[in-house]
């Protein structure tokens, strides 16, 4: 299959909707993408047979699986208002465009367990991640180290899903987020500067604002270029 790493998934969505459950291409970049053997050899198959998800049910298991953007510009949030004013207007609407890429979509299960949140929800909502997914991988290098993060909780709910990859290497190399960690896999290539999960997780000036864009803008060029030269089995 040919993905086009420049197609902006909002181009096929209904207006007004999300194109993590109403854009096609997205989804079927997923399932291209994502279906394929996984470290023990067995093949993580995808298919469309529940509407707007992705599914696979194997002895493995059965997941229910969701695209979920990770590069977020935060410009519609109220929060940032002030600091989005100051940014050139072509200027964020080239970083919305490239976050609108496949490179700037990963997928997570979607079925809530016991009525909990997904993860999806959970680090939308987590005033210590606000969606940031450099620190959402933090936490998710950490669950594999069975280490305290501010997302262990939901992590753990869905931990027949983080099984799948073994280890966090595995996980990184099987999503292709090798541009986000160091070349040992032990620390990640934070956005902007990280000292603990106790600061605000989101730009607080224009300077920082700009870091973060430029540092999320080259991991997702660079992992648009890995899905450019990902081979399909």
């Amino acid at each position: 299959m040919n993905i086009d790493i420049n197609f902006n998934v909002y181009s096929d969505t209904p207006k007004g909707k999300d194109p993590d459950s109403y854009s096609p291409t997205l989804r079927n970049y997923h399932k291209s993408l994502w279906s394929k053997k996984l470290p023990n050899g067995s093949l993580f198959k995808l298919n469309e047979t529940i509407p707007m998800r992705l599914h696979h049910k194997s002895e493995l298991g059965e997941f229910v699986l969701s695209s979920d953007s990770i590069a977020h510009t935060y410009s519609n949030i109220k929060s940032t208002t002030n600091i989005i004013k100051k940014i050139d207007t072509k200027e964020l609407e080239k970083f919305v465009s490239l976050c609108s890429t496949i490179g700037g979509y990963i997928i997570f299960p979607s079925e809530r367990i016991n009525n909990q949140m997904t993860i999806n929800g959970a680090r939308g909502i987590n005033k210590k991640i606000r969606d940031r997914f450099d620190l959402t991988l933090e936490c998710i290098r950490r669950y594999y180290r069975e280490e305290d993060n501010p997302l262990n909780e939901t992590l753990k709910r869905y931990s027949s899903f983080f099984k799948l990859f073994v280890n966090f290497q595995s996980y990184v190399d099987f999503f292709l987020l090798q541009d986000l960690v160091d070349n040992n896999y032990s620390e990640i290539k934070y956005f902007i500067p990280f000292k603990s999960f106790e600061e605000s997780p989101l730009p607080d000036d224009t300077n920082h604002y700009k870091l973060y864009k430029e540092n999320l803008s080259i991991f997702v060029v660079s992992r648009n270029e890995r899905i450019k030269n990902f081979r399909f089995s």
